[in-house]
Formats: C-alpha cells, structure tokens, sequence
C-alpha cells in the first residue's frame, strides 16, 4: 500500500469517526429531549420479562438494565414460562427471543397479545426483512437482531415506556371521533364499524387514534415512529406500512383500494373524514 493510499485511509477513518461522534452526540440530545416530562420514579419501576433461553444473554441484558435503573426484571427461559409470567405479573415490556426451545417466539407473542397491550421487543439472530416483518405482524413493537447492542436494548426499552406513557396523558378533543362508519372511543380505547367492535392489537389501536386525532392531515413516517412507537427507528422500513396494511383490512370496505385511510405518495399517511 502506498503513502498516499495509507493517508487517504486514514482520512476517512477520521471522518467516518467524526461523523459517528456528531450521530450519537445527536442520539444524546435527542434522547434528553424524549425524556424531558418523563415520571423517573414510574419509570424505574416498570416491570420488564426477559425470555431466552440463553441465560448468559438473560444475565448481560438484566444486568445493563438494572445498571440503568430498573427494578423490576422477571425472567423466563421458555416460550410456556414466558406466558405464564405475562398473565401473572403484567410486565410493561417483553424482550423476547424468537428461537424458543419449546414455542417460538412469533408464537409466544400472538398468544400474549390475547390479552395483553404490553410492549414486545423481539431477540432475533434473522435478519431479513421478511422475519421482521412476520415478528412484527404477529404483533410485535420492535425488532433487534443478534448480535446487538445492550445498551441499544435499554435505549428501545425506554423509548416503549416513554410512549407508554405519553399516550396515556395525550390530550383529545373529542372522547370520541367519527371518521365515515368508524367510530373510535378515546377513553374507551374501542373502534367500531357500524356499530361492530373491530378487534385491533394495541399498536393497530395507537397507530389509529393518534392518526384519528389528526385527521385530514398528512404525517409523515418519522413523525408516526416518533409518536406511536416512541422514538424515530430504522429497524425496518416496512414496520408502518404492515401496521397501516392491518388497519386497513379491518376498517376499509375495499382494503386494496382504501378510501379512509390513504397513502400520500413521497409523504406519508393519511386519515380522511369523508369518502370522495
């Protein structure tokens, strides 16, 4: 290798570290700014089930996050166990690991979101968008693949419960709206259509009121990320395209062809309050 060729290396070494240093000081701020009205005291308090059955990767990930401040870390070595411990101890969150020795994790979730809205993480050492595509319609919130970041899996943990708890004092105008034959029940956090309760996961159900609660106005993706799910992530470009296909099979006549809620091409979505 030549002198010049060893310089010009190590002029982009120095810029590819400058510009890593400029992102996390960016993620830093930004992180602050998410967390400013955040209850600390609830925060820490939160109950979080981690499932693998790996228990050196239980042991790194509980350990990080009771480094951070969190208390209340359950855990389970299966997919049986895992379901069990939701019904009993109501976590916040679950990190959940796709490849279970007994029930998979895709498994493992669907049967959690039978009666529970609690947020899931995904474990997955897949990393093609097709998996994280039937992770997250199998109701999952997130998806992290091996080998990951600890400190990645805190930062995603909290950004689930600041969410949490922003939609849970997000004000409305209205307790409910009405959008065509849909109606949406604020308080009640029920949608119907014609009068027939529309069975939505509890992200459906976010992703929908929030955009209800904006109607008639385009948002983009970011923007949903940032409100629905917490925090702007990459983790896959088509989480709110599978979120919004879902909503659409359930409140549009025609799903192919929606008339409520539409794709604004180059910009995002949006929710119209009256059919052309």
């Amino acid at each position: 290798m030549s002198i010049r060729d060893v310089t010009i290396s190590n002029v982009k070494a120095r810029v590819v570290n400058i510009k890593k240093q400029d992102i996390d000081t960016a993620r830093l701020e930004y992180n602050k700014f998410l967390w400013r009205d955040f209850n600390m005291d609830t925060y820490f308090n939160k109950k979080i089930l981690l499932v693998d059955d790996e228990k050196d990767i239980v042991d790194l990930i509980e350990e990080v996050l009771i480094n951070d401040g969190f208390k209340n870390i359950i855990k389970a070595y299966n997919g049986l166990d895992a379901i069990s411990l939701c019904k009993i101890a109501c976590p916040d969150v679950v990190i959940l690991d796709i490849m279970l020795p007994d029930i998979d994790g895709i498994e493992v979730c669907k049967k959690i979101r039978e009666f529970s809205y609690c947020s899931i993480l995904f474990l997955s050492s897949k990393n093609d968008d097709i998996d994280k595509i039937l992770g997250l319609s199998s109701g999952g919130d997130d998806y992290i693949t091996k080998p990951f970041s600890p400190r990645e899996i805190a930062f995603r943990v909290k950004a689930q419960l600041r969410r949490q708890q922003y939609q849970s004092i997000v004000p409305s105008d209205s307790a409910v709206i009405k959008i065509g034959d849909i109606t949406i029940d604020i308080e009640g956090n029920r949608v119907y259509k014609d009068r027939n309760e529309i069975e939505l996961t509890g992200r459906e159900y976010h992703l929908l009121s929030y955009m209800a609660q904006n109607v008639n106005k385009i948002i983009g993706k970011e923007r949903l990320y940032e409100q629905v799910w917490g925090v702007y992530s990459s983790i896959c470009d088509n989480t709110i395209m599978v979120h919004i296909r879902h909503i659409r099979e359930k409140i549009e006549d025609n799903p192919s062809n929606p008339k409520i809620l539409i794709t604004v091409k180059g910009l995002g979505y949006k929710l119209v309050n009256r059919i052309d």
